[in-house]
Order: C-alpha cells, then sequence, then structure tokens
C-alpha cells in the first residue's frame, strides 16, 4: 500500500500571523514553523517580533517581521503588500491579535469601547480586506480567525470584549460563505483561559488563579502551545471540507 501524504504538513506554505511577537500568536507562528511552513510576524512591537523571527530560522523556515498597527488601514495594506513582494504569496492568514480589560459598561468611556471593538473585530476587517484579493486572485487561501469562549458566553465586565469576540464568529461564518466560490475557508477558535505573559498577572496570583480555574471542568487553564495543532489543522489540507466553524478549546466552561 502506498504511502499517504501527510496533509497536516505545511512544508511550502506562507503564513501571516497578526500580534504574533508575544502570547498566543508567537505560540501559533511557532508552531505553524514547526510544521513546515513559512511565517510573517507582525505586531507592534518591532524588537519581540525580531525575536520571533529568529526562532522561526532557527526551525530552518524562513520568517518576515513586520511592525503593523493593526488600526490603521494603510498599515496593514502596506505590511501585506511586503509580505507577498517578499515570498509571492499568502497561503494562510490567523488574525490573532486582540485583546481587551475589565471595566463596567458604565465606566467605559466610548473610546475604550471603540478601542476595543476597532482592535478585535475592525481589525479582521481590514486584514481580510488586504489579503482577500491575493487569494481570491490565486483561488486558495485559509483564513482563521481568533474568538473566544466569550464569543459565545457572556460575562461581568467584558461586554464590550464578549460582543467584539462575538461578531468574530458572525464575521467568520458570514466570509465563509462569500469566499467558498474562491476555494478559501474561513474558519475560527474560541479558547478558554489560557497562561500568557499578559494573563500571568491573574494566574501567577493564588486567589485571583483559583477563582477562575474552579470555573473549568478540566480543572486548569490553558497552554498557549495548546492551540498549536489546532491552528496546523486548520491551516493544512486536512481540513479543506472545513468552513464556516468554530473550535472551542476552553476546558470544558462553555459545556457547563
Amino acid at each position: 500500500m502506498a504511502d499517504t501524504p501527510d496533509k497536516a504538513v505545511l512544508n511550502g506554505r506562507v503564513c501571516l500571523v497578526t500580534g504574533a511577537s508575544r502570547g498566543l500568536g508567537r505560540a501559533i507562528a511557532l508552531a505553524l514553523a514547526e510544521a513546515g511552513a513559512d511565517v510573517v510576524v507582525t505586531a507592534r512591537s518591532a524588537s519581540a517580533l525580531k525575536e520571533a523571527a529568529a526562532t522561526i530560522e532557527g526551525y530552518g523556515r524562513e520568517s518576515m517581521a513586520i511592525p503593523c498597527d493593526i488600526h490603521d488601514e494603510k498599515s496593514v495594506a502596506g505590511m501585506v503588500r511586503a509580505a507577498i513582494d517578499r515570498f509571492g504569496r499568502i497561503d494562510v492568514l490567523v488574525n490573532n491579535a486582540g485583546g481587551g480589560d475589565m471595566k463596567p459598561l458604565v465606566d467605559m468611556t466610548e473610546w475604550e469601547w471603540l478601542r476595543t471593538i476597532d482592535l478585535n473585530l475592525n481589525s479582521l476587517f481590514r486584514m481580510c480586506k488586504a489579503v482577500g484579493p491575493h487569494m481570491m486572485e490565486r483561488r486558495a487561501g485559509k483564513v482563521i480567525n481568533m474568538s473566544s469562549m466569550y464569543g459565545l458566553v457572556g460575562e461581568k465586565k467584558v461586554t464590550a470584549y464578549c460582543a467584539a469576540k462575538g461578531a468574530i464568529i458572525q464575521f467568520t461564518r458570514a466570509l465563509a460563505l462569500e469566499w467558498a466560490e474562491y476555494n478559501i475557508t474561513v474558519n475560527a477558535l474560541a479558547p478558554g483561559y489560557i497562561y500568557t505573559e499578559r494573563t500571568s498577572r491573574v494566574f501567577d496570583n493564588p486567589e485571583l488563579s483559583y477563582a477562575f480555574t474552579s470555573r473549568v471542568p478540566i480543572g486548569r487553564i490553558g497552554r498557549p502551545e495548546e492551540l498549536g495543532p489546532l491552528v496546523v489543522y486548520l491551516a493544512s489540507a486536512a481540513s479543506d471540507f472545513m468552513t464556516g466553524s468554530v473550535i472551542v478549546i476552553d476546558g470544558g466552561q462553555t459545556a457547563a
């Protein structure tokens, strides 16, 4: 019997990851490189991006670090052009950049609300608008959007974040239908509590950590590298028949 090709291998693919200087984005970029992809990493921090790119190159893959302000359409368009000029194409777009702060709705300024929506949702519009025509012309591509379990359930003091992450799920479903005829798949991940540099201030505090982890049926929080295999799957030929879907990885929290 002939050997079956490993459809989860990304050899020769070019992936673009936003928010890739640290945390989930960095872990995702490294997982893609380990699976054989060349990876363009982008975020605001030039020095952290260079470190991430150097690590990817240490795996024997090519990488390019491009600082970018995802709040700015011109900055996004310039970054995408630079990536295509360097590698000739973008096969996979991972819209990872996002975030939000805990704050009661009535205490938020309009600027804080709009900033959260812009960072998490509008940035996807800018990235997909910039990369989309390239993928449509090639009639191939994969888009992976980072939502959250808070796109599926509500929580106190993160109304803006919940609203944005919920909108990402609908954005994913609608765009999957719009781009299906071009052989472009669009899917989303919805992680629960994950330990990163940003969340360490909570999870390194025993009292605060218990308040959160006690809500997770599996009894612990997730690790960034646990998202890597899912992203590799969505970026690979193994998921070619999957589009408009949302994969939840939250230790069972939204199942309760």
